[in-house]
């Protein structure tokens, strides 16, 4: 059988023909899961996808028709799955429901280091053979405040490191994580975190309760020099507002690794004909602003054991298995 694999990075593609060899052939496409694209799935029992594909009813809908019966995505994420639509044609669905959580947390501390020493604006003038200081002031985080929304594995991680810096901890969850109050995180309403947070970090999942988490009333309540990190989901920030805080000069630094309209853009090469979002492109030019295309988790642990984990959702599905991995049909206790 072949596996057909949508949108899969040239990093990728050699982990994942050599943790399919000797099981199933895979074929691997650079092309991402589209309206467009999904006739080419057609006659594949199998798909594998990222978490930019669409998986809305439509692209469902062809899949099915071609005779797809699995979609295995190599994510935690599953905001771009219509999971109902999935059930009624029959589709499982499966993703990655965990892989290395210190892939994220690192990366979110790399991004909001990067603002607060003036990283890219060093390196920038550095190539230039510009040695001044001038504008690359940072603070110690050391004593500071850091606010963590969402303290699951990825929030823990990002709040050990917190702790190492020698930082105070404030948390918000919907239940309390022992391995982050034994740190010393005080768990807080949003509202209070907001107001004393000197770094703000993101790691809840993307859900109608959580859209626009950090809307224009959240980023007013923030401190003007405070940091805010994202390195979930993009729909977790209102952007259009979080311009509107950069343009009143607000802010010491903002590191995002997820974009809201990121669809269509993230890991695809626009350099030669631009963008046609307003947002993103007045975004990208704030000099205080970092922007990264959703490779918060892209390290050879966190890649490697999403691949492993694909591979043995494939097995489970031929195998008649279902689990936790499994989200139609649903997991099984």
């Amino acid at each position: 059988m072949e596996v057909l694999a949508f949108g899969v990075q040239s990093d990728e593609k050699p982990l994942i023909e050599k943790a399919f060899a000797g099981k199933h052939e895979v074929r691997c496409l650079d092309v991402f899961l589209t309206e467009d694209t999904a006739p080419i799935a057609a006659g594949h029992e199998i798909i594998s996808t990222s978490v930019n594909a669409d998986l809305g009813g439509a692209v469902l809908r062809i899949l099915a028709a071609g005779g797809t019966r699995m979609i295995a995505q190599r994510s935690t994420g599953f905001n771009n799955i219509d999971l109902d639509t999935a059930e009624r044609l029959g589709l499982r669905v499966a993703r990655v429901s965990s892989y290395s959580p210190h892939s994220v947390a690192e990366f979110a501390w790399t991004l909001a280091m990067a603002v607060n020493r003036r990283i890219v604006r060093a390196v920038s003038r550095t190539r230039d053979f510009d040695f001044r200081l001038d504008g690359l002031l940072g603070r110690d985080m050391h004593g500071r405040t850091a606010g963590v929304l969402g303290t699951g594995k990825i929030g823990e991680a990002f709040t050990r490191i917190a702790h190492g810096y020698g930082m105070n901890l404030l948390g918000w969850d919907v239940a309390e994580n022992p391995a982050c109050t034994a740190l010393g995180m005080t768990y807080v309403d949003k509202e209070r975190l907001f107001a004393e947070a000197d770094l703000i970090s993101l790691h809840v999942p993307l859900m109608p309760a959580t859209q626009h988490l950090i809307d224009r009333d959240a980023l007013s309540a923030m401190k003007d020099d405070a940091i805010l990190v994202n390195s979930s989901r993009g729909g977790l920030v209102d952007t259009t507002a979080l311009v509107t805080e950069l343009r009143a000069g607000r802010f010491t630094g903002v590191g995002l690794d997820v974009y809201e309209a990121e669809a269509g853009l993230f890991y695809v090469d626009k350099s030669l004909e631009g963008i046609d979002d307003d947002t993103l492109a007045r975004l990208v030019t704030f000099p205080n602003v970092i922007v990264t295309s959703h490779q918060a988790y892209y390290t050879a642990d966190a890649v490697g054991q999403i691949i492993d984990a694909t591979v043995h959702n494939v097995m489970d599905h031929l195998a008649g298995r279902s689990g936790p991995n499994f989200l139609v049909p649903r997991p099984t206790a």
